[in-house]
């Protein structure tokens, strides 16, 4: 008896000390993954490098300039021995040399590979933006997985826990019949066998709860342990035609327009290699300055040139062993499998969502199936609560009738959150997850 209370006063404890937690609704949950999800984190740096290398600093648009400057000492001694042989000598002669120069280099004409280029990289940063919306897809999903694990948990908790204090009542009852000799010590064991089984039932779920909600603060980037609580309600305000989700899928599903995408960049890749057929114009310009100062041992005692060169040069590799043209042959197969790869992308996808929509329907139709069962569940469970009190059934009867409620209560939960999860599936699929409102 002082075992049953104390697992009461434990129970309430925890039932009440969940009123003061932290509420996390679901665009709560969505905000702070976006802000703090490593995974979106290391997403989103990703497309500030691809927007760094689409600059115009990295497009070869820009010309090249260039300054050099130097100087050097000379101090050298020079033997000269003429041709009637004669010799001489020049000790220690000593010069000072000073140089700099300012350097411009700009191409003109590259066959148009420079241009093409620039395109390839804005492309690959709009396609960096695609792989960063696949991660954030992945994430939202794996986020609402884990929110809807623990709104499942939370609920299963609250009816293990009315089970619990119906199995309490039931054990205070038949203690009561006992002390008075109206029941058998075996109807008491009973009864205090079901209220510890349903107390490991509830300790069990307590702990799968807190680890769910451990996981789910990880996936958010936040501290694991903060104790929250969400929202349970779940709204089912869509329904799905497959030739409907099947059109906005071959628009704005992400997949379908990466590999779109990666079939525009294989092109750039062939107009970039043919690029090597044409020739190439460059000009180049400098401005130059030289000086040296020299000792009493040359003619002159100091030297100064500067002025400026300018000239433009034509490089055309008329033949490369055909290199170029191998090159350009490859880029059109890759494009190819690029195609091919699109028709199988969007032959699964049809297969995906027709799936994905009959996982839907029968979700549907199951979760209606388990309101009904829940419903006849608890009739059920109160005309037989009701013939128990008036000793019309047996304990084993009466405990069957709450096992019965219970499970289909846990059941309902899961059809429901299955439901949901299979909902958003098809948003994805569709390219309207991270369009909606939750």
């Amino acid at each position: 008896m002082k075992n049953i209370n104390i697992l009461s006063l434990l129970f309430l404890l925890i039932y009440t000390a969940s009123f003061s937690q932290e509420k996390l609704s679901k665009n709560d949950a969505i905000n702070l993954a976006l802000e703090n999800n490593y995974s979106i984190k290391i997403a989103k740096n990703k497309v500030k490098i691809a927007v760094n290398n689409a600059s115009i600093y990295n497009s070869g648009y820009l010309p090249k300039i260039a300054v050099n400057a130097g100087a050097a000492y000379n101090n050298a001694t020079t033997e000269f021995t003429s041709q009637a042989g004669v010799e001489s000598e020049l000790n220690n002669a000593e010069s000072k040399l000073y140089n700099a120069s300012l350097g411009l280099n700009y191409t003109l004409f590259d066959g148009f590979g420079r241009s093409y280029n620039y395109k390839k990289l804005k492309e690959t940063h709009n396609l960096s933006g695609l792989e960063a919306e696949t991660i954030i897809e992945n994430s939202i999903l794996q986020i609402f997985s884990i929110y809807y694990q623990v709104a499942q948990l939370t609920e299963n908790n609250l009816n293990i826990l009315e089970s619990l204090n119906i199995s309490k009542q039931r054990f205070e009852r038949a203690k009561y019949s006992f002390d008075y000799g109206q029941s058998t010590k075996l109807q008491l064991l009973n009864a205090e066998v079901d209220v510890n089984n349903d107390s490991i039932k509830y300790i069990n779920t307590q702990r799968l709860l807190a680890n769910a909600k451990r996981d789910l603060n990880l996936l958010l980037g936040r501290t694991v342990t903060i104790n929250f609580t969400v929202d349970t309600a779940v709204e089912f305000n869509l329904t799905f035609n497959y030739k409907s989700l099947l059109e906005k899928a071959k628009s704005y599903n992400i997949e379908m327009q990466k590999v779109s995408k990666n079939i525009e960049l294989s092109n750039f890749d062939i107009k970039i290699n043919k690029a090597n057929l044409y020739p190439s114009l460059s000009l180049n310009s400098s401005y130059g300055f030289n000086k040296s100062d020299n000792d009493a041992t040359f003619t002159f005692a100091e030297q100064l040139s500067k002025g400026i060169n300018a000239g433009i040069s034509l490089n055309w590799n008329l033949f490369d062993g055909g290199s170029t043209k191998t090159r350009v042959q490859n880029a059109k197969i890759v494009a190819d499998n690029l195609q091919v790869q699109k028709d199988q992308v969007e032959n699964e996808l049809e297969r995906t969502i027709a799936n994905a929509l009959e996982i839907y329907n029968n979700a549907l139709f199951i979760l209606t199936a388990e309101e009904k069962n829940v419903e006849t569940n608890k009739r059920n469970f109160s005309r037989t609560e009701e013939q128990f009190k008036l000793g019309q059934i047996t304990t084993i009867e009466f405990r069957q009738a709450q096992i019965n409620l219970l499970n289909a209560q846990s059941n309902l939960n899961q059809a429901k959150y299955d439901a949901k999860n299979a909902e958003l599936k098809l948003l994805q699929l569709t390219g309207e997850l991270l369009n909606i409102e939750f």
